[in-house]
Formats: structure tokens, sequence, C-alpha cells
């Protein structure tokens, strides 16, 4: 079957406010740029159901989804609820769809779950937001759709699901969600001490998770062996009936929520490696804040998903897009040709330093011998 592609027009125009990092327009830019390649097949793309109160509330607290909803109808947000549950606190402002925004990519997930419940491939780039709790707002996040997806293949009886997370920051909700529950393993690449400092490697969930904590400058050549000498590894020895990738794109260089140094290249790569592991995989998006680095790369890991070739220059309609961006940042100001004629980053290698090799070797403690044969 072919893969298929979940969005909404909801992210278009949507904003957090002007000098919010997500002030940029991601979804909707990939969803453009993947449609005027020519890489979206008639039928291949879904529009994303909205999430139901009733729906969220399997994860997230009544009083907390209520409370998100007033602060969509009112534009404003009750002290208490500020204090409680961090609308409109800690870089999760109220703007205009603070509800419908969030509920359209937890009901896309949902949806991508549902879907792949006989086997199939699913992105989600609108998706992604593993930092929300059950209830409050957390690192831009008010709801953890990533949750919700996870539950959603639970319920249909699946008991052995892995969730791997390759965004800058710490998978902390999706982690603590599950952190009582076996039939979830969660395995988290991130940048040490980057905000929301949770996610150390002792960290593992009573056995069933996995942190890996790398350095500033993390390359290329780093993620390669940490697949190929930890993730991997931990797939031949789960063999999951399910995984989801959680694809957030601010570990790209030219990121500036993150001190990594990876290209593109390292994304498409994670996701070659998974296709075929799993009958069920579903790829969402998650932190970007660099709207020409996002867009390429999860346009990138669409073509991957297809396994599309990726032109080494892309047509000017596809070019077109890319142009329109705009970005306030000294980076936006002037970019580099190749945000606006490529997609594909050529790969940043680099030396592979001790503690990435010493990261690997701890990650695999406890795992069966026969799973530590170098992919």
């Amino acid at each position: 079957m072919r893969p298929l592609l979940i969005g909404s027009e909801i992210y278009r125009g949507s904003t957090y406010g002007p000098k919010h990092p997500l002030a940029i327009p991601r979804v909707s830019t990939m969803l453009d740029l993947v449609h005027a390649m020519g890489w979206v097949a008639p039928g291949q793309y879904v529009d994303s159901p909205r999430a139901t109160p009733e729906q969220l509330t399997r994860f997230h607290t009544s009083d907390y989804v209520t409370a998100l909803m007033q602060a969509e109808a009112s534009q404003a947000v009750d002290p208490a609820h500020r204090e409680r549950h961090r609308i409109g606190a800690d870089g999760n402002p109220v703007y205009r769809e603070v509800f419908s925004r969030p509920a359209t990519g937890a009901g896309g997930v949902m949806l991508a779950a549902r879907l792949t419940a006989e086997g199939g491939v699913v992105h989600v780039p609108g998706g992604g937001t593993h930092h929300g709790q059950p209830d409050r707002a957390s690192g831009f996040c008010y709801l953890n759709d990533a949750v919700l997806g996870l539950m959603t293949w639970l319920d249909q009886g699946l008991t052995n699901i892995l969730y791997l997370d390759i965004d800058a920051h710490h998978g902390d909700g999706v982690e603590a969600a599950f952190a009582d529950d076996p039939r979830v393993f969660t395995v988290s690449v991130h940048e040490a001490g980057r905000w929301p400092n949770t996610g150390p490697v002792e960290n593992r969930a009573g056995g069933h998770a996995r942190n890996l904590p790398v350095p500033e400058g993390f390359n290329d050549s780093e993620m390669d062996f940490l697949q190929r000498h930890a993730i991997l590894p931990i797939l031949r020895q789960r063999r999951p009936q399910a995984v989801m990738l959680q694809c957030g794109a601010d570990a790209i260089a030219e990121d500036p929520l993150s001190r990594l140094a990876l290209s593109n290249a390292a994304h498409r790569s994670v996701v070659q490696a998974l296709m075929g592991v799993a009958p069920r995989l579903i790829v969402l998006g998650g932190g970007g804040y660099n709207p020409w680095s996002v867009a390429r790369c999860w346009a990138g890991v669409w073509a991957t998903l297809n396994r599309l070739p990726i032109p080494p220059c892309i047509p000017a309609s596809a070019e077109a897009v890319l142009r329109g961006l705009a970005w306030t940042r000294a980076a936006g100001r002037n970019p580099p040709e190749a945000w606006f004629t490529s997609i594909a980053d050529a790969p940043r290698p680099g030396p592979v330093r001790p503690e990435i090799r010493a990261l690997a070797a701890r990650t695999l403690e406890g795992l069966p011998e026969a799973a530590k044969v170098p992919a």
C-alpha cells in the first residue's frame, strides 16, 4: 500500500504570535512543497479530523481540555487556569487556534493509528507534540498527540510498540505517559543539557525506555553510529508490532533552538532504516524552528517513505514555495541559495566521538547479546 499523508489547512496562517519560535509556517509549507514536487498521488492525502473532547480525555484531564476550549473561545485565560494548566505561560501563548490546532494534530495521529490497524505507513507532519502533559501545556505543546496515537494502537490490542524520538528535545511527555506500561518501549535521542533537562541515560522506566543524550555538535556520522549500534539492535531485540517515529527537525544544524549539527540526510536515513521493520509505521513531525530546514526535512522524509528519488535541483513550482518564505531571525535575512533550490542537504559527516561510542554501549546494557551484533 502507498503511504498516506495526513494534513490540514488549519496550519496555514496559524501562528503562536510574531515573536514566538512557532511564528513560522511549517506544515503548510511542507504540504505545498510535496504537492509542487508531484509527490502526492491521488488518494494519498487525507484531511485530518479534529479530536473531540471525549477522545482527548483518554489521556488529558477534562478540566484541562475545557480550559483550552475556553481559552480559544475568549482569546484570554483565567489566572487560575494559567497557573494550573500553564496556558498563556512558559512559551505556551493563547492564540487564535489554541485548542483547535492541537486537537487537529491529535485527531490526525489517532486517525493514523486507526488507518494502520492492519498495517501500513502514515506521515503526520502536524503531529509530534511530545511535551504535552495530562493537565498542562509544556514546551509549545498543548496536547500530546503521540501519546493519544499510541493509546489508539494499544486499544487495538497491540502489546509491543516502539516509540523513537529524534527531536533535539527529550520526549518527556511520552516517556512519562508509558513509564509503567511495558507494552510501549520509548527511545529518545536528544541534546544533553537542553530543555526540558530530562532524559538522562540512567532513566529507563523499569527497563522499557532508553535515553541517548548527545553532546553539542552531534553530526551525521554519529547519528549513523547510534542508528547501527543502538537503535537497530533494540529493534531487532524488540521485534515491535508497530513503530512511531517523532521526526523533529530541530536537530538540524541551522535550527536556532539546538546546538546539534545534523543534516536532513540523517533524518532520511533513520526513516529508511525503520521502513519494513514493523508492519505499522507512523512518522510524526515535531520541533523545528527554521522554516526552510523544517519544510525541506519533512518533504524529504515523505519522499523517502515513498521511495522517491530527490533531485539535486527542484522544479520552479517547488522553488517558488521556498522562495515565498520569510524569517525574521538573522539567518533568514540572507538565506543560502540551497535553501531555495534543493530539498536534500549534503551530508554532514564528522568524527564519532568516544562519548557517542560509550553512549551506544550503555544503551544496550541489559539487552540479549544476540541484539548487539553490529548492523
